[in-house]
């Protein structure tokens, strides 16, 4: 399944394709903030971020919006919101097996009812697509798996039921972990208005105040990639990782029995202060958040680390950059940098507990 996703689905020349889509979305939403700055309007930017993320995600999918209602009457974003919360949820079950037979939190019978929900409206786009004689859905994920499935290439049994495992787990995972990371990096600029300062010189400097930020702008933008990764070290988007033994092993002198459930605690190790000494901490270093260092994995690692780690740092540094270049940002009700609310909302993303209120002010000569 991993082989796929990395042979079809998220290959550089099919994420380079979106890259029009992209642009049209981040535009957008800079569009907006514009129309709201010229007013001096509180902005909720955590909520803009999330739904920007939401839009790419689904229009990379399928090539299309949808809106809240398509999906439940709940609204889109409020079922997926409770997927998450409900994987995140302590299960009796996992450490009593015989709860979870009675299931006594009423974990499965909910997520059985949040499944039926996801299966028909996911079912309704595969048909749409398979129903569709344009030529270009082939480009969007749904396409590109129907090609799969009907031309026997997979190297398993690859059906319907497989594509629809696999949307679901790209909604999932796209919508909530992109936008989050974004969220709180931005916040940590308001933290640290120096370094904003800092980033909005380069910014300056390679693209200039006369338009907004390409993504072929991006490989010139170092410091950018050093505030990108110290937002990743800081805010560990998904705090713990699992692995299973699959062999009896000794690590670091502890043995390690087969079947045994290993948890990595990613947030202690990305803010060790053995491991991270110094405060500008990405100057001169080699470090990458691909998985290749252990001591920064906001992907993480091996056959098991994120397969889609190339779009979701395209997409985090790009709307960083768009909004740092684009608008200077200000607290409301005169607080002070030091008051912004640091709160984890606790589930499978690691989110801020509150929004990020902000006042944008338009810094582009157009």
């Amino acid at each position: 399944m991993r082989k796929l996703f990395t042979l079809h689905l998220l290959t550089n020349q099919k994420i380079n394709s979106f890259q029009p889509m992209r642009r049209q979305q981040v535009e957008l939403m800079i569009e907006s903030l514009k129309n709201e700055a010229r007013d001096r309007i509180v902005v909720d930017l955590s909520a803009k971020v999330a739904s920007l993320n939401a839009d790419l995600a689904l229009l990379m999918m399928f090539r299309k919006r949808y809106t809240d209602k398509d999906l439940d009457n709940r609204g889109f974003k409020a079922v997926l919101q409770e997927v998450v919360h409900l994987a995140a949820t302590p299960n009796l079950g996992d450490f009593f097996p015989f709860l979870g037979v009675i299931d006594l939190q009423g974990l499965t019978r909910r997520l059985k009812d949040l499944s039926k929900v996801f299966d028909e409206f996911l079912e309704k786009i595969i048909d749409d697509c398979a129903e569709s004689n344009d030529q270009k859905q082939s480009k969007d994920f749904v396409g590109t798996m129907l090609d799969i499935m009907q031309s026997g290439e997979a190297e398993f049994q690859f059906d319907r039921s497989n594509i629809k495992a696999i949307l679901f787990t790209m909604i999932v995972a796209a919508i909530d972990t992109s936008g989050t990371t974004i969220d709180w990096i931005i916040t940590e600029l308001l933290r640290h208005p120096h370094v904003m300062k800092k980033l909005q010189k380069e910014l300056e400097q390679v693209v200039g105040l006369e338009r907004m930020v390409k993504e072929s702008d991006l490989e010139n933008l170092k410091y950018l990639e050093m505030v990108v990764k110290e937002g990743m070290r800081l805010h560990s988007v998904v705090p713990l990782s699992q692995r299973e033994a699959m062999e009896d092993c000794v690590v670091d002198g502890f043995p390690i029995r087969k079947g045994s459930r290993v948890i990595i605690n990613n947030y202690a190790i990305q803010r060790d202060p053995n491991v991270w000494p110094e405060p500008e901490r990405f100057v001169g270093s080699s470090i990458d958040v691909r998985g290749r260092n252990f001591q920064l994995l906001p992907f993480s690692a091996g056959r098991r680390s994120c397969p889609a780690v190339q779009l979701g740092i395209v997409v985090i540094r790009l709307v960083v950059a768009q909004l740092v270049h684009c608008f200077d940002w200000e607290l409301p009700n005169d607080m002070q940098p030091c008051d912004l609310d640091l709160d984890d909302h606790f589930g499978v993303v690691t989110s801020r507990e509150k929004h990020l209120m902000v006042i944008p002010s338009y810094r582009i000569n157009e």
